[in-house]
């Protein structure tokens, strides 16, 4: 690499992980990303929920892996700039030893990998910049952390909707999967397309005619198929916040236009 990662920031052109940033209250963006973020909220008012949402799912599918599937080394590919609760924090909190590579190309989150490279003493983090199309270079380099003879999990979480149809985006996460040893856990997450959500679909196509890098939406049932050969557990592919919430009174919460799911290779 010859360029620093700030040196390769554009400012000038809103992009995704920034305006994540933003809807999650951080303070990691531009004022052309915050232009953008609040011209896609009015299209879709509860996208700053779902980018919430997201979080949660996160957090709570990795502490379900630490401390019921018994866990203990995580891929996490998409990484996003860093905020409350990253992979990291959550899986060492209930597991110091875990160990955990974060994978991502975007110059800001390198920029800020740093933050992302704290551990625990007894565990290990790890970075690396990269794309996920570059499968062979990410298991390479990942390997010099994680043991690939003991489960893993591959976190996808709000990444393959960047890559298009026409790249195969099903036979990238497969070739991910077919590195890792059984009992291994795939936690995915993707924006969807949805009847109920036709704001959603406006958001979408305001976002690919001035951001980057471009989205691919696609139904609940595509992305179930990401999951296919792997054993799903409940409750399935659903909305992010109806994956296994903490809530105590009983009630539904309301569903967002990311949905997640958690599948064990067996």
């Amino acid at each position: 690499m010859t360029d620093s990662p700030r040196a390769r920031i554009d400012t000038s052109q809103p992009h995704t992980a920034r305006i994540w940033n933003y809807w999650l209250g951080g303070g990691d963006n531009y004022d052309v990303d915050r232009a953008a973020g609040d011209q896609i909220r009015q299209l879709h008012p509860g996208i700053g929920e779902y980018a919430r949402e997201d979080r949660l799912f996160l957090g709570r599918a990795v502490r379900h892996l630490v401390t019921e599937a018994g866990i203990r080394q995580f891929l996490d590919i998409g990484t996003g700039l860093p905020t409350a609760d990253n992979t990291h924090q959550v899986a060492q909190r209930h597991a110091p030893d875990a160990r955990i590579v974060y994978v991502d190309n975007d110059p800001l989150v390198l920029a800020h990998a740093r933050a992302l490279l704290s551990s625990t003493p007894e565990g290990v983090t790890d970075y690396l910049d990269e794309d996920l199309r570059n499968v062979d270079a990410i298991l390479e380099h990942a390997a010099k952390t994680l043991d690939f003879t003991q489960p893993v999990g591959l976190m996808l979480l709000g990444v393959v909707i960047f890559v298009g149809d026409e790249e195969d985006p099903y036979a990238l996460v497969r070739r991910l999967l077919d590195a890792l040893p059984s009992g291994s856990h795939l936690v995915l997450s993707h924006t969807v397309t949805h009847p109920a959500m036709p704001d959603v679909d406006e958001a979408v196509k305001f976002w690919n005619e001035h951001g980057t890098p471009k989205l691919t939406q696609r139904s609940p049932e595509a992305v179930a198929r990401f999951f296919d050969g792997l054993e799903l557990l409940e409750p399935g592919v659903v909305s992010c916040s109806r994956w296994r919430p903490d809530t105590t009174d009983g009630t539904e919460p309301a569903e967002v236009a990311m949905f997640g799911g958690v599948g064990r290779k067996r």
